[in-house]
C-alpha cells in the first residue's frame, strides 16, 4: 500500500521542481536564441575557436540530433552539439557551446571533480538500478534490514553523483563566461545574455539533485526504520 503513502508527495514535489527548471531553461534559451551574435559565428564555429584558443587539439566536434542534447564525452574526446546549437549564430547557442567546451578544458587540465564524476558514473548507475529490487526483496523476506538498508545505500549513490555534478557544471559555465568575455566571440553586451542562459541550465542540475534527495528521503521514511506493518 506504499503507493498511497503520503510520502509520495515528495516525489511529486521533485517532479514539479524538475519540470519547472526544464521549462525555465527552454524558455530562457528560446528567448536568447532570437538574439544573433554580431560576429555571426555558429555554435560549431565557436566550439572550434574555443578549443583552438585553449590549445586543445585532440577533441572532435560533431552535430547530433535533438534539442539541448549538447554534451562532452571525456572518454571519446568528443564534443557533441545539438542541431539547435551547432548551426545557430544566436547568443544562446554560443553560450551552450562554450559551456561544453568548458568541460573539455576541465578534462585537459585534469579537473578533479570531473574525473571523480566519471569514476562514479558506473557505480551510481548500478546503485540506481539495484536499489528498489534490493528493498523489495528485503520487504518480501520479512523486512530483512540488511537488504533494505543496502538498497537505500545503493540509491544514495545517485544523490552522490548529482552532488558531484554540481561543481562540475558550475565550473564549466564559469570557464565558458571567462572565455566569452575576452571579446573573441561575443560583444560586451551579449555576454550577460549568455550568462543568463548558462544560469538557467545550471538550475536544472540543482533541481535534479534536490529531486533525487527527496526520493532518497522518501525511501528512508518508508523503509529506513525497517518496521513491519502488521
Amino acid at each position: 500500500m506504499f503507493y498511497l503513502d503520503p510520502t509520495y508527495f515528495l516525489v511529486i514535489i521533485g517532479m514539479v521542481i524538475s519540470l519547472a527548471a526544464s521549462s525555465y531553461v527552454k524558455n530562457t534559451f528560446n528567448k536568447y536564441d532570437k538574439f544573433h551574435s554580431k560576429k555571426a559565428v555558429t555554435g560549431t564555429d565557436a566550439a572550434k575557436y574555443i578549443l583552438q584558443s585553449q590549445q586543445i587539439h585532440d577533441v572532435g566536434v560533431q552535430q547530433i540530433s535533438g534539442d539541448l542534447t549538447d554534451n562532452y564525452n571525456s572518454q571519446k574526446k568528443l564534443l557533441s552539439l545539438s542541431q539547435a546549437t551547432a548551426n545557430s549564430t544566436s547568443v544562446a547557442a554560443i553560450g551552450v557551446a562554450a559551456h561544453e567546451c568548458g568541460h573539455a578544458v576541465q578534462d585537459a587540465q585534469n579537473y578533479f571533480p570531473l574525473k571523480l564524476r566519471a569514476a562514479i558514473v558506473p557505480v551510481a548507475n548500478f546503485g540506481s538500478a539495484a536499489a528498489m529490487p534490493l528493498i523489495i526483496v528485503g520487504v518480501l523476506l520479512s523486512w530483512n534490514s540488511f537488504l533494505i538498508n543496502l538498497g537505500i545505500a545503493a540509491f544514495s549513490l545517485a544523490l552522490l553523483f548529482q552532488l558531484v555534478t554540481l561543481p562540475v557544471e558550475f565550473n564549466a559555465s564559469k570557464r565558458a563566461l571567462t572565455i566569452l568575455s575576452d571579446g573573441g566571440l561575443l560583444t560586451e553586451e551579449e555576454v550577460p545574455m549568455a550568462r543568463k542562459v548558462l544560469f538557467a541550465a545550471a538550475l536544472t542540475y540543482v533541481a535534479a539533485a534536490f529531486a533525487t534527495f527527496l526520493q532518497l528521503l522518501r525511501l528512508v521514511l518508508l523503509f529506513g526504520n525497517n518496521r513491519r506493518n502488521d
